[in-house]
């Protein structure tokens, strides 16, 4: 590792130390797995084939359209957005709060990406929340009660926040003190979701036939796919460095990457729009275009149990987005002593907006995750690059490179968002914002923006195995 100068570092860096080779494992004991489970939780399938409102990607490019999106996606999502993070994550064995450093400083690190990562994991865990509990209620048949005020049905319902309260301080609760427990079965509770989504394809593949699209809008349509399934994945991307510490070489990346996330994306993506072009093959009528609204239109004996299912699949994803933001930000905030207070009070906000019906609001929120994680991810490859495809290590203060890259790219990536409105909802604006952050780092680093790398010999990288 290059070194330039000394200087006093934050507590975080200094406590810091590489993930030993001895302690690696091969990528099918870990990364492949671990990101197989994202993509096999309800909330990232279920708006994929279109909205509450019956707008979406399936109606506009059809089901083969859509298939062939889905696969292009999955290889944008792991070349683009996971693959540097994951090599880096690998060659230093160190986290993504650490090895984000060299791109945005030593003082920059503290926001970017580190107390950032633990304030949208705050926005996951609503999601999950509020997802459980609409599951819940539908599934025991009080669809009735499965509203809220700023999400489905735009009304108050005092049993759908006491369900989301309940639990969401309960699995907050798990986070912040029995994650250990969670872990050790978190390999199994992918096995929920897989026995779903094939059964209700499955059940929906005689009516696919009779599915009629449009197809009015192929090229919005393939774009808006792209978007949706980058817009969910762009944190889970950057967390490659985290993920692939744990792999032994570049191989393991590699292989835990196609296998943990391009082929998962295609398998539950897929299934999803097969269940739901099903759904509409035996009822045209159907508004509602989410996986959540066909499953009881393909299996009417199996639909109310097949949502309580998912929630309860949904278990090990709201338990560990919890862990994620005490461990990020006592981390950076504090100290171990501050964990399960910042747990809790993360928490805290997310069961509110999930009460309110606030993470209901799929779209826009995967819109503000993509623009705001692309272009941390563009930043990290263009300093990977201009590093001699390697880590540079920690850089002193501020990199302005770093945060001009991401401001420039974050504006660019919001650009489509209902909130701001400068290009049409569809357009694959997490993309792009992941272009202009590699593009605005190269130029401003050239130029000379960067600042120089800090002594940190107990940062060094071990040997890839």
């Amino acid at each position: 590792m290059a070194t330039m100068m000394n200087q006093t570092l934050p507590a975080y860096l200094k406590n810091a130390r590489p993930n030993p080779l001895e302690n690696r494992a091969p990528w099918y004991l870990n990364t492949a797995q671990s990101y197989a489970g994202i993509f096999l939780w309800i909330a990232f399938f279920d708006q994929l084939a279109g909205t509450a409102t019956g707008e979406g990607a399936l109606k506009m490019l059809g089901l083969g359209g859509s298939l062939i999106a889905l696969i292009v996606a999955g290889g944008i999502a792991f070349l683009a957005f996971y693959l540097v993070p994951g090599l880096l994550g690998m060659q230093t064995g160190l986290p993504l709060y650490i090895v984000g450093t060299s791109t945005f400083g030593t003082i920059g690190g503290y926001f970017l990406p580190g107390i950032f990562m633990g304030l949208l994991q705050i926005g996951w865990f609503s999601v999950g929340t509020y997802y459980a509990a609409i599951l819940i209620l539908e599934g025991i048949g009080l669809e009735e009660h499965a509203v809220s005020l700023f999400g489905q049905g735009q009304q108050f319902s005092p049993l759908f926040v006491a369900v989301a309260v309940i639990w969401g301080v309960a699995f907050a609760l798990v986070g912040a003190y029995g994650i250990k427990y969670v872990a050790r079965v978190a390999t199994f509770f992918p096995i929920i979701p897989i026995i779903m989504l094939l059964l209700s394809a499955r059940l929906a593949a005689p009516y696919t036939g009779q599915f009629e699209a449009p197809i009015s809008d192929p090229v919005p349509g393939f774009l808006l796919l792209i978007q949706l399934v980058i817009g969910f994945f762009a944190t889970a991307g950057a967390a490659g460095v985290d993920f692939c510490s744990n792999n032994r070489n570049s191989q393991d990346v590699v292989w835990g990457g196609i296998l943990g996330i391009w082929v998962p994306i295609v398998f539950a993506g897929g299934l999803a729009m097969i269940t739901v072009a099903g759904a509409l093959g035996k009822n045209p009528t159907m508004s509602a275009l989410t996986y959540s609204a066909a499953l009881p239109v393909v299996a009417p004996q199996l639909g109310q149990i097949m949502k309580i299912l998912f929630a309860i699949g949904s278990v090990a994803p709201a338990c560990f987005c919890s862990f994620i933001i005490g461990n990020s930000l006592s981390t950076m905030l504090g100290s171990e002593r501050t964990r399960v207070p910042l747990t809790l009070g993360g928490a805290a906000i997310g069961i509110v907006l999930a009460a309110l019906g606030v993470a209901g609001n799929l779209a826009v929120f995967f819109g503000l995750i993509g623009a705001s994680f692309g272009p941390v991810v563009g930043a990290m490859i263009a300093d990977y690059l201009l590093s001699g495809c390697r880590w540079a290590g920690p850089r002193k203060g501020i990199n302005f490179a770093g945060y001009a890259a991401w401001l420039v790219g974050f504006l660019v990536g919001v650009q489509n968002h209902p909130w701001v409105g400068g290009l049409p909802g569809w357009d694959m604006t997490a993309v792009y914002s992941l272009v202009v952050g590699f593009v605005v780092y190269l130029v401003l680093a050239k130029l000379g923006f960067q600042p120089p790398v800090v002594e940190a010999p107990h940062l060094e990288s071990p040997k890839e195995a």
